[in-house]
């Protein structure tokens, strides 16, 4: 990690350059964003939102909640580095991030959601390479011809 970055959770000052690195990753549209952070940040949810700051400015992002109906069950929903500083392995530290916070907090499993078409082979691969198993696939979840592929990882 660059002496100038390091990994914190997201503050309300935040929430325009991650707007920007959701729109320029294409995870979801950047409208979108005030809603689903709205329970973060009034403290009204447990949902954990991290950034990658690089000279405080964020250049990637995470989101993870619990597992509804659970114990110890995570899911993360969203990471997204800015299309400039990818291939680093920020996504890497921000992972590791992550695991290190949910198991230090007793937490035991984390679970990720992706697409199963080929344009997300390079996102399976890096969940793969971060220690992450294939545990399921629910054929033609999203649309006709795109899986929804779950991959788990033990805290």
């Amino acid at each position: 990690m660059d002496q100038h970055a390091h990994i914190r959770p997201v503050q309300r000052q935040d929430l325009s350059q991650i707007k920007h690195i959701a729109d320029a990753t294409e995870l979801f549209p950047p409208d979108m964003l005030d809603d689903m952070i709205a329970g973060y940040l009034d403290g009204s949810k447990p949902d954990i939102w991290f950034i990658y700051s690089l000279e405080g400015k964020a250049i990637s992002f995470g989101f993870c909640e619990p597992e509804r109906m659970t114990e110890g069950t995570w899911n993360l929903l969203a990471i997204g580095v800015d299309p400039e500083h990818q291939g680093k392995g920020i996504g890497a530290d921000m992972m590791t991030y992550l695991e290190n916070r949910l198991a230090s907090a007793g937490e035991r499993i984390l679970l990720v959601e992706t697409m199963g078409v080929p344009a997300f082979e390079r996102t399976r691969a890096f969940y793969r390479k971060q220690g992450y198993v294939e545990e399921a696939r629910i054929r033609e979840f999203y649309e006709a011809g795109a899986d929804k592929v779950v991959f788990w990882k033990q805290l």
